[in-house]
């Protein structure tokens, strides 16, 4: 198992990892099975939204010796009303849910305290100047969470929350089908297959890429959430691609945009798991989704650096993806342009040292000017 750093918390988790919804509903025994096989193969990082009381006993017993050898998501905000999962931006009914979120897993910390699904910016106001927030600042000031968190399926809101400085981690819906949807694409149509049927994708949608680059330029950690696009990308009859993508490739697209740690697979039995874990021994090959990509009609010939290295190798040792991630994220004209000059300056060769000598081109089958973004990065950046 790989591990990244969490964005500016400085937490250690593996690249892939597990969410927990699909465990609602399941036998004390197959949760268990679920979780340590999760963590036996190297997994440190999970997610429990749910608000449900005994699937967070049965994760709690799960957990049972190994809690610190684990880094927990739980959420502010999901709470349990008449049987029923609810969003609350309520201060008392929140601080009631993860005090039982702690009593029931076990724990006196949690390692991300994630306000709970927030997709509009009336709904970020109401988080930001209710209790929400200052219930989740004291939380951390006390110890009992280590950073806060935030999830969210909107670009635009989560970028607002991102920029306000106040984040430390985003938990956001991430998968090459999802980066595609236009503007204002309401949450419940990411599932329906009319939605795929229009017009007017062509490439990523550049609200998603500037979120992805601000998250890099503040240190704000992503972790993933409906890496698989709820299975649909699996489904030739529902993919938008009109073909399907692989679990490796689903993961690798994920942990390849900028600022992402952690792609979180919702797992429902140990089979699973062990699908999800295949990635780290998987060939390159077999990681790659932009052969898929490119021989779609909503990208084509995009001009859009989607960082999936067909470009490498460069003869003089350019990562070249890592170059455009940096320039992309510099080009959003972020207040944090000191980190990502500190990136673009830590890698070992620079855009200054391209020889324009045109191989990377003919390679990408996106058809991006990479010779230009070189000479433009190496002035921007001055190396």
């Amino acid at each position: 198992m790989e591990y990244r750093t969490l964005g500016k918390t400085g937490i250690s988790v593996s690249e892939v990892g597990l969410g927990c919804e699909h465990l609602q509903g399941k036998p004390a025994e197959t949760v268990a099975r679920v979780v340590h096989a999760a963590l036996d193969g190297g997994v440190n990082i999970l997610d429990a939204f749910m608000s449900e009381p005994q699937v967070r006993s049965d994760i709690g017993a799960a957990l049972r010796g190994r809690r610190d050898r684990v880094t927990i998501q739980g959420h502010i905000g999901s709470v349990w009303h008449d049987g029923q999962y609810e969003r609350s931006r309520d201060g008392e009914q929140c601080r009631i849910f993860v005090e039982d979120f702690l009593r029931r897993v076990g724990t006196d910390y949690i390692d991300i305290g994630m306000i709970h699904f927030v997709d509009t910016l009336d709904d970020l106001k109401t988080v930001e100047e209710g209790p929400v927030l200052d219930y989740a600042r004291r939380l951390k000031e006390q110890g009992v969470i280590r950073a806060i968190g935030m999830s969210s399926h909107d670009p635009v809101t989560a970028r607002r929350a991102v920029e306000a400085g106040w984040l430390d981690v985003l938990m956001f819906s991430v998968n090459p089908a999802y980066d595609l949807l236009p503007e204002n694409t309401y949450i419940d149509n990411y599932f329906n297959v009319d939605t795929w049927r229009g017009e007017g994708f062509s490439g990523i949608n550049p609200n998603r890429a500037a979120l992805y680059e601000a998250c890099a330029a503040h240190g704000v950690g992503i972790t993933v959430m409906k890496t698989y696009g709820a299975g649909f990308l699996f489904n030739p009859g529902l993919s938008p691609f009109g073909r399907t993508f692989t679990p490796a490739q689903l993961i690798h697209y994920a942990l390849s945009r900028p600022a992402v740690a952690s792609a979180l697979i919702g797992c429902q039995t140990p089979e699973e798991v062990a699908a999800a874990l295949a990635y780290e021994n998987a060939s390159p090959e077999e990681r790659d989704y932009g052969a898929v990509l490119a021989a779609t009609a909503q990208f084509g010939v995009t001009r859009q650096c989607v960082y999936c290295n067909h470009c490498h190798p460069c003869p003089v040792g350019i990562d070249v993806a890592a170059v455009n991630r940096c320039l992309d994220t510099l080009r959003t004209g972020t207040d944090a342009q000191d980190t990502v000059r500190a990136q673009y300056a830590a890698l070992e060769a620079h855009a200054g040292d391209c020889l324009a000598c045109g191989a990377c081109e003919e390679r990408c089958p996106f058809g991006v000017g990479v010779i230009g973004r070189m000479r433009e990065a190496a002035e921007l950046f001055g190396i």
